[in-house]
C-alpha cells in the first residue's frame, strides 16, 4: 500500500495544477515527467503526501502512545531526516525552523480545511477496529487540521482503505458506507478540477474507485481530473492498492524508476510489511 500511494504521489507531483495540455499529452502511465515550474522536484520522487504518510506508518508500528505530542515528532522527525520539497512553503520553513514535536504543537496554528490530514491518513486503516481508525484518524487530523472537513476527510480517507483491506462490502458502495459513517457527500460522482479542501481530494478520490477497475485506469482518472491531483492518486491509490476488486495492473516501469534512496522503494516495501505483519489480522 505505501509502495502505491507513492507511486500515485510521484506520478501526480509531475501534474500538479499543470495546464490541461499537459495533462491531455503525458497522462499515459508511461513515465515520470518533470512538473514545468516545481523544477527540485525529479521525475519519480515523491513529496509531501508520502513522507507524512511514512511517518503516521512508522509510528503505528511503534510502541509509542498515540498522541498530539508524538504524532507531531514523528512529523518533524520523518522531515529532518530527509528534507524535502513538496511542502507549502510556509510549511516546508516552519519544519525547517522547529526542532521536535513539542515545539510544533506550540507554534502551529492548525485550523486548515485543506487536504493534508487526509493525503497521510491511509495507514491508520490497516487497523482491524473501526472504532479506533476514527479516533486515531482525528488525533492526527487535529495537529494540523483541526477543523470539520480537516477532520472528516482524514477518516474518510483511512475508512478507505479499512473497507478495501477487510473486504466489508463491494466496491461500488464505497461511497454509501462512508456516508453512513462520515458526514459528507462520498457516493457522488466528481466532476471538475480538484482544490485545495480536503473532502474534496477524498471525495474524488472515492469516484475514481468506483469508477475503474484497474489500477492504472484509476491513477490516470484522478490526473485527469486536474488540480492537486497528486494527493487525489495518494488517497485513491493507498485505498485501492488494497482491494482485491481492483486489478493490480500499475506499469513496472512507475515501480523501477520511483525513487530507491535511503527511504524510497525499498524501505517502502519493508514498512508494508512491517504494517503487515503487525497490523492486519
Amino acid at each position: 500500500m505505501l509502495v502505491e500511494l507513492a507511486i500515485g504521489d510521484a506520478y501526480g507531483a509531475g501534474f500538479e495544477y499543470v495546464n490541461k495540455k499537459v495533462v491531455k499529452e503525458h497522462n499515459n502511465l508511461q513515465q515520470y515527467i518533470q512538473h514545468p515550474r516545481h523544477l527540485s522536484i525529479k521525475p519519480g520522487c515523491y513529496t509531501d503526501d508520502t513522507q507524512m504518510s511514512l511517518a503516521v506508518a512508522e509510528l503505528l508500528i511503534s510502541d509509542d502512545e498515540w498522541m498530539l505530542e508524538n504524532i507531531a515528532n514523528y512529523f518533524v522527525n520523518a522531515f529532518k531526516r530527509d528534507p524535502r520539497e513538496g511542502y507549502a512553503s510556509r510549511f516546508y520553513q516552519f519544519l525547517t525552523d522547529i526542532s521536535d514535536g513539542k515545539q510544533f504543537l506550540e507554534q502551529i496554528k492548525p485550523y486548515s480545511d485543506k487536504s493534508g490530514a487526509a493525503m497521510r491518513a491511509g495507514p491508520i486503516g490497516l487497523l482491524a477496529d473501526e472504532k479506533q481508525i476514527v479516533e486515531y484518524a482525528t488525533i492526527q487530523a487535529k495537529v494540523t487540521h483541526d477543523t470539520p472537513g480537516g477532520v472528516n476527510s482524514a477518516v474518510a480517507a483511512a475508512l478507505m482503505v479499512h473497507y478495501c483491506q477487510y473486504q466489508l462490502g463491494d466496491k461500488q458502495d464505497l461511497g454509501n458506507y462512508l456516508k453512513s459513517k462520515v458526514p459528507g457527500d462520498w457516493n457522488t460522482p466528481w466532476q471538475g478540477k480538484i482544490g485545495h479542501l480536503g473532502v474534496d481530494a477524498t471525495h474524488a478520490a472515492v469516484a475514481a474507485i468506483i469508477s475503474h477497475q484497474d489500477l492504472s485506469a484509476i491513477l490516470k482518472q484522478c490526473v485527469d481530473y486536474t488540480g492537486d491531483v497528486d494527493t487525489v492518486a495518494t488517497i485513491a491509490l493507498a485505498a485501492a492498492s488494497c482491494s482485491q476488486e481492483v486489478n493490480q495492473d500499475l506499469p513496472e516501469v512507475l515501480y523501477s524508476e520511483l525513487e530507491n534512496g535511503q527511504f524510497g522503494l525499498k524501505y517502502l516495501q519493508k514498512l508494508d510489511q512491517n504494517l503487515k505483519n503487525i497490523l492486519i489480522l
